[in-house]
């Protein structure tokens, strides 16, 4: 029994940074949070019943879970004159006037690049 206590504790002490959900900051250059940006924009854009694509205006927030995968970034998107299906949406100019819209979201993304997979775990978007 005696022998059993040191091993719980030394379990219980190597497990608190393991479930840590404690997120750091990540360079909003760094390819695999680039491609998180790109992947969640393309997600927003699809979800979106409006049938103007939004482009990518600034990324506010850069994050990564610690001992994860999980990218956690805050975009600002504007609305444009392309619609969504059209192939270069971040050349699209703004649309002015009436129809400019602007939305901030943030995205929570799990990215697997080992397996080319990434997963949209949550979004939460409100316009300004």
């Amino acid at each position: 029994m005696l022998l059993k206590v040191p091993l719980l504790l030394g379990l219980i002490a190597l497990e608190a940074p393991v479930c840590s959900s404690k997120y750091v900051d990540v360079s909003k250059d760094a390819q695999l949070f680039a491609i998180g940006v790109e992947f969640a924009m393309f997600q927003f854009n699809q979800a979106q019943v409006d049938e103007y694509a939004y482009k990518l205006l600034w990324v506010g927030r850069s994050q990564r879970k610690l001992f994860s995968w999980n990218y956690l970034m805050d975009l600002n998107m504007g609305r444009t004159v392309c619609k969504k299906h059209d192939e270069d949406i971040d050349n699209c100019p703004l649309q002015k006037g009436p129809g400019m819209k602007e939305v901030n979201c943030t995205f929570l993304v799990d990215a697997r690049l080992w397996i080319s997979e990434f997963t949209l775990l949550e979004s939460t978007c409100m316009p300004t």
